[in-house]
């Protein structure tokens, strides 16, 4: 049976990592990740948890240590935020390339200069084109089951993908609500042990690591490619086997809210996805036909699904806590691109906020949708391309 539990975003994915039986976790403490890997190694103190915890040097030792794991054949788990995913950046694609199945936790927080501990998304929508699966949690309870269904996915034989899952910083990773912890016994029924052919094999040997000239880097490119775009599928079966299994739901890669009917929709990830619901709901109620469309993963991008719910929209915003320095938001760039090969010509309008941990509120939010009423009239010139919230001077003093 489940058991309740009241836990913060970290401590909740703390508990998922342990349902998930990682053989091999190595850590590398980091503000506002460090409790993940904190409550770890105390589950391993304790017996709570079977695992080698390699507490190493650096963030590049810690996905290193979990690649050479993973190619022994191992369940590996590591965790990091901001500069440290940075730090990892070269370890990323050699963990993608070499097609091992690590799950990665990161508390997503702003990148410097200047210095900053606060969440935002920068550091991992700057490594999107890195190869790992990402996906967002909203809630605790959210990023609990991400944990168990991250190594159900990038494990499938048709994937065979590192999984990314991002964790907002403090506005998560800190909260504390009540969550359903699945018994070891539920998860154990979700989450098979791991097997693999991608390991090394003095019996059988395997060559892992190994260079390739122009003749043949190309297939192994296109091959790793596709098994991202089969990730997309693989979810549905993943969520569909967890509902069954331990009883909770998810909506797939994007969650829709009210998009069926709606002029104007808000395009986000994360947790503010639910303040802009709130905010929605409320319009709703005075009877603005609103909606809300929050990607839970952005890579795969969501094409498909990002123009069924707000293809018939009049007015499309994009916000996110990220920049794409010269040119505008990642998530826009994402969304504009799904919209674009559809032939979709609905107008889009960026709004980028909560960079170092700036506060986005509900009046922004209002502000926003206002902001969409008036494109979806036809007063288009009135709003910008892209709107920085919270600031007066758009073109910025220098």
């Amino acid at each position: 049976m489940s058991e309740k539990k009241f836990l913060s975003g970290d401590e909740a994915f703390a508990e998922g990592v342990r349902l998930a039986r990682p053989q091999v976790i190595s850590a590398y403490p980091i503000t506002p990740q460090t409790v993940v890997v904190e409550r770890l190694s105390e589950m391993v103190e304790r017996g709570d948890l079977d695992a080698e915890y390699l507490h190493v040097e650096s963030e590049h030792s810690a996905l290193s240590a979990a690649i050479g794991a993973a190619a022994a054949g191992a369940r590996a788990f590591t965790a990091t935020s901001s500069q440290g995913l940075l730090y990892m950046a070269e370890c990323l694609t050699y963990a993608a390339g070499g097609r091992f199945p690590i799950v990665m936790m990161n508390a997503n927080r702003s990148t410097c200069l200047p210095w900053n501990i606060y969440g935002d998304q920068r550091d991992s929508l700057s490594l999107l084109d890195h190869g790992w699966i990402q996906v967002y949690a909203e809630s605790a309870q959210e990023a609990l089951d991400l944990a168990l269904m991250a190594f159900r996915l990038g494990e499938d034989d048709r994937v065979r993908t590192p999984v990314m899952v991002c964790l907002d910083g403090f506005a998560l990773t800190h909260t504390y609500e009540t969550v359903s912890v699945p018994s070891p016994e539920e998860a154990d029924a979700f989450l098979p042990p791991y097997e693999t052919s991608n390991r090394f094999d003095f019996e059988h040997p395997v060559n892992i690591g190994y260079t390739a000239g122009p003749a043949y880097s190309r297939y192994y490119k296109q091959r790793e490619h596709l098994d991202m775009l089969a990730a997309a599928r693989v979810v549905d079966e993943v969520e569909a086997e967890f509902a069954r299994t331990i009883g909770r739901s998810y909506p797939g890669v994007v969650d829709a809210w009210h998009c069926d009917d709606a002029d104007e929709i808000v395009v986000t990830l994360g947790s503010i996805a639910g303040e802009v619901r709130d905010v929605a709901a409320r319009l709703r109620a005075e009877g603005r036909k609103v909606g809300v469309l929050r990607i839970r993963y952005l890579r795969p991008l969501p094409g498909p699904e990002i123009v069924a719910a707000v293809g018939g929209a009049r007015a499309v915003a994009v916000l996110e806590k990220d920049v794409s320095f010269g040119a505008e938001g990642t998530v826009f760039t994402n969304v504009n691109s799904a919209l674009h090969r559809a032939g979709c010509a609905v107008p889009t309008r960026n709004f980028i906020g909560g960079l170092g941990g700036d506060d986005i509120t509900e009046d922004q939010v209002l502000q926003i949708f206002d902001a969409l009423h008036e494109v979806a009239a036809g007063d288009a010139a009135q709003v910008p391309d892209v709107t920085f919230l919270n600031i007066s001077d758009q073109g910025g003093d220098r």
